[in-house]
């Protein structure tokens, strides 16, 4: 609280300024305006700005007469009293309506419910269909609700921007975007910011927002371009050159990749992104000791499992075991469920001699997923055959797929997905088509896409390689979700419309393998790969002895295990194969036959890819690139 001596005039009219007197709210004594602590009880002086009025001058002129101190707290106190009382009173309305709302929810949650189990008595959708694409659909809107609050961040920047003539349809294209992301229509909401790209291209924010948003839904190439309009307005932009050299990487263009992150290091020492970035491009050309140097900058600033982990490996790759395994346990300490780094951290102590840590990583690698022991080879063998014996598709349908294909060798996952429903919506009863279908997602990770596309090839008029095919890419795709039980039911279907030993080896395989994984009846499962065996044709031998091999391994039986998968690896070497014999010899107490194999399994499955994966998961973490730009402006 402040009072004011009253100016005193002079004889020519002029005001003279006199000195003004704080007065201390919780003691009440005065003290001189320039100071910021009391006299008397040393609290902070509180100055509440403007004109003296003429109340504050009788104040100051009667404040020894009229002044009580107890009267003014007792005022004060009054007034809190009162603010507290209406604030308790809007949280208690606040915690009704949030009760109000949980029931709504539950209600709502118990409808869905109903409703579920009528239409599944019906036997008009199945719980897990039900499952799967409540989980996509909530994925879809949870992304759209991130886009639409980046987007109401930078909304305001980006209207700031503009300076041409036509503000009036630029602002109405921005706000036909934000009304799309709010029906979280985000395609849309695309279109309608690339319409205002259109009548201001040197808009530097909203090509960023773009190329962000084209960078998170997998097309590098339109990215690239967006990222491109904003160096040449801002060459110094940090976003836009850890953006641009990464996907560069990604094409395969290392000079320009390796130019654009040095450059964003040098102007961002202190940013994680950029050491973390160029830290994995020198890794995937090979120099490690560079690699080293940028991936232990990325991890003093933040130390997060992504680049432990490839730190981690670039130690193992140079020798340094000891090293490596501090790396990987720390990695696995942040992210327990970070698989990878519990692999490889088994190759590491494998290489300081730890062998039961290194078997207990190993185990725990498979555990957190089995599709990284993954049993897709025969799949990706039946695939080669399937085809030899459909029929041919028309010019139309020959190109989309063509293209489909391009498209998911690029990675660009929506794209290719697209080009083959296209390809389907032409000739939509050609198994040919289908299976290609099946065979793109599997290797892209669909498996949503997947199961309807082989479910359709088992529908159709197919012939039996094709049934099979299609059967075992289904059972493949629902072991990896942990669906067991359903895979073995498409087992035991395929198994009883079989006509050939192909088939019959097939369905074997299949069901050994989950059981394998379920371990809750390895008899049944030794059963099952026997049985596999014994109808295989020469050409799949391999495989009922890599399930038997895995099976015995299971039962701890190491002997029998090395034996099969021996066996099979002589007969078609694959990186599963040799990391399952790696594992037995482990077992058996083999340490340097363990190592031999796993090397022959590293070298087959070299873990470049694994490294990428690490790498695009930080740079598609928007909140992570928000977080590090923040901190680096702190600074």
């Amino acid at each position: 609280m402040t009072t004011r001596r009253p100016a005193e005039r002079l004889a020519g009219g002029e005001l003279r300024a006199a000195s003004a007197t704080v007065l201390c709210q919780s003691c009440g004594a005065p003290n001189p305006a320039e100071q910021d602590l009391c006299a008397r009880c040393h609290q902070k002086l509180l100055v509440l700005s403007g004109p003296p009025s003429e109340e504050v001058e009788d104040l100051t002129r009667d404040r020894d007469a009229d002044f009580s101190l107890d009267e003014h707290l007792l005022e004060r106190v009054s007034i809190l009293e009162e603010a507290v009382k209406r604030t308790a009173e809007t949280v208690q309305r606040l915690v009704e309506a949030l009760h109000k709302q949980e029931k709504n929810l539950l209600v709502s949650q118990t409808g869905f419910g109903t409703l579920r189990e009528l239409l599944e008595r019906r036997r008009l959708i199945g719980r897990e269909e039900w499952a799967d694409l409540w989980q996509a659909k909530m994925d879809y809107q949870l992304k759209a609700l991130e886009k639409r609050e980046r987007f109401v961040g930078v909304k305001d920047r980006i209207a700031a921007l503009y300076h041409g003539d036509r503000r009036k349809p630029f602002l109405k294209h921005l706000e036909d975007a934000e009304y799309a992301l709010f029906a979280f229509d985000v395609e849309r909401a695309r279109h309608c910011l690339g319409l205002a790209f259109k009548l201001d291209r040197d808009n530097y924010e909203l090509a960023l927002y773009l190329g962000e948003t084209a960078f998170n839904e997998g097309e590098a190439e339109e990215a690239l371009g967006y990222f491109a309009r904003v160096l040449e307005t801002r060459p110094d932009h940090f976003e836009a050159l850890v953006f641009s050299g990464v996907i560069c990487h990604e094409r395969g263009e290392s000079e320009r990749a390796e130019k654009l992150l040095s450059q964003a290091v040098e102007l961002y020492p202190d940013a994680f992104l950029p050491h973390f970035s160029l830290g994995a491009v020198y890794a995937a050309k090979g120099d490690l000791e560079r690699a080293v140097e940028h991936l232990e900058d990325a991890c003093q600033i933040d130390p997060v499992p992504q680049a432990l982990y490839m730190l981690g490996n670039c130690f193992y790759e140079m020798g340094r075991s000891a090293d490596a395994v501090d790396c990987l346990q720390e990695a696995v300490r942040l992210d327990p469920a970070f698989e990878e780094a519990h692999y490889l951290l088994g190759l590491a102590y494998l290489g300081r001699h730890w062998n039961r840590k290194a078997l207990a990583s190993f185990r725990e690698a498979q555990r957190l997923n089995p599709r990284r022991l993954r049993y897709q080879d025969l799949v990706q063998y039946l695939s080669g055959r399937s085809v030899e014996r459909l029929p041919e598709v028309g010019p139309q349908v020959a190109g989309l797929l063509a293209r489909a294909q391009e498209h998911a060798t690029r990675g660009e996952a929506d794209r290719s997905v697209a080009a083959f429903q296209k390809a389907i919506d032409v000739e939509p009863s050609n198994p040919n088509v289908w299976m290609a279908y099946v065979m793109a997602c599997l290797s892209l990770g669909r498996r949503q896409e997947l199961e309807v596309a082989a479910r359709r090839v088992l529908e159709l008029d197919s012939s039996e390689m094709q049934r099979a095919t299609a059967a075992a890419a289904l059972i493949a795709a629902l072991r990896g979700e942990g669906k067991f039980a359903e895979g073995n039911r498409i087992g035991r279907e395929l198994l009883e419309g079989s006509k050939t030993s192909f088939t019959r080896t097939i369905a074997f395989y299949e069901m050994a393998c989950n059981l394998a994984e379920m371990e809750e009846d390895l008899e049944q499962a030794l059963d099952y790969a026997r049985s596999a065996l014994e109808v295989a044709p020469d050409e799949l031998k391999q495989f009922p002895l890599a399930v038997l091999g895995w099976v015995h391994y299971k039962r701890r039986e190491y002997e029998q295990a090395i034996e099969c998968l021996e066996r099979s690896a002589e007969l078609g070497p694959s990186a599963t194969t040799f990391t399952h014999l790696g594992m037995s010899l482990l077992a058996a107490g083999d340490e340097d036959a363990a190592r031999a194999a796993f090397g022959r399994a590293r070298s087959l499955e070299p873990r470049v890819g694994a490294l990428e994966e690490r790498m695009m998961e930080c740079m598609k973490d928007s909140a992570r690139l928000l977080e590090r730009v923040k901190r680096r402006q702190k600074r």
